[in-house]
């Protein structure tokens, strides 16, 4: 199945179990009500900002929306993921692991293409226990990390974690293709 059909039969699902309408849902999220109507009837395939836009106003993870594609086996290769990216291609994520009843947290593999950057819009869950934390190592290039007022170097298998519900920027500052390991985690 593709990502655009899991992403369309998953929003309308988890839309009407919320009992909300495409215009209510369009005011929690910034996103319109015509291009919410295009991805509930797999018209266009959203990009990630609109994943996380959509996400954040229905207070579900990034994964809530991807749930359909994850099969249960003990090796998960990379090929079998559906490759996400951003509008122009050069941000690409890999989901893993998804959000779950099981496990609060999400795992992904980042490729940032070099002298790229990527603007999260920011991602949200909040829960009576916190705000969601988003941890990042790198595992290949050097990593320019833009949250807050804060800018942080991370090298190869350096690491930090950090509070996502704001904007926040990577940048590749490296001289290859960064990749690197992301996990959202969601206090319970």
């Amino acid at each position: 199945m593709d990502i655009g059909a899991i992403v369309s039969t998953n929003l309308r699902k988890i839309r009407l179990e919320k009992g909300f309408s495409l215009t209510k849902l369009s005011e929690l999220s910034g996103v319109s009500k015509g291009m919410l109507s295009q991805i509930e009837n797999n018209g266009t395939s959203p990009t990630i900002n609109t994943i996380w836009k959509i996400c954040a106003g229905l207070n579900v993870p990034y994964t809530a929306l991807l749930e359909g594609r994850v099969e249960t086996t003990k090796i998960i290769k990379k090929s079998a993921i559906n490759e996400q990216k951003s509008a122009d291609g050069h941000y690409r994520i890999y989901c893993y692991y998804p959000d779950s009843p099981h496990h609060n947290f999400e795992l992904f593999q980042m490729e940032l293409d070099k002298d790229a950057s990527y603007t999260s819009v920011g991602h949200s869950k909040v829960s009576r226990e916190g705000r969601s934390e988003e941890y990042i190592m790198v595992l290949s290039g050097q990593l320019t990390l833009v949250v807050g007022g804060d800018q942080l170097i991370l090298n190869e298998n350096d690491a930090t974690r950090f509070d996502p519900t704001g904007k926040h920027i990577y940048q590749n500052s490296g001289n290859h293709i960064l990749k690197a390991t992301i996990i959202n985690f969601y206090p319970v």
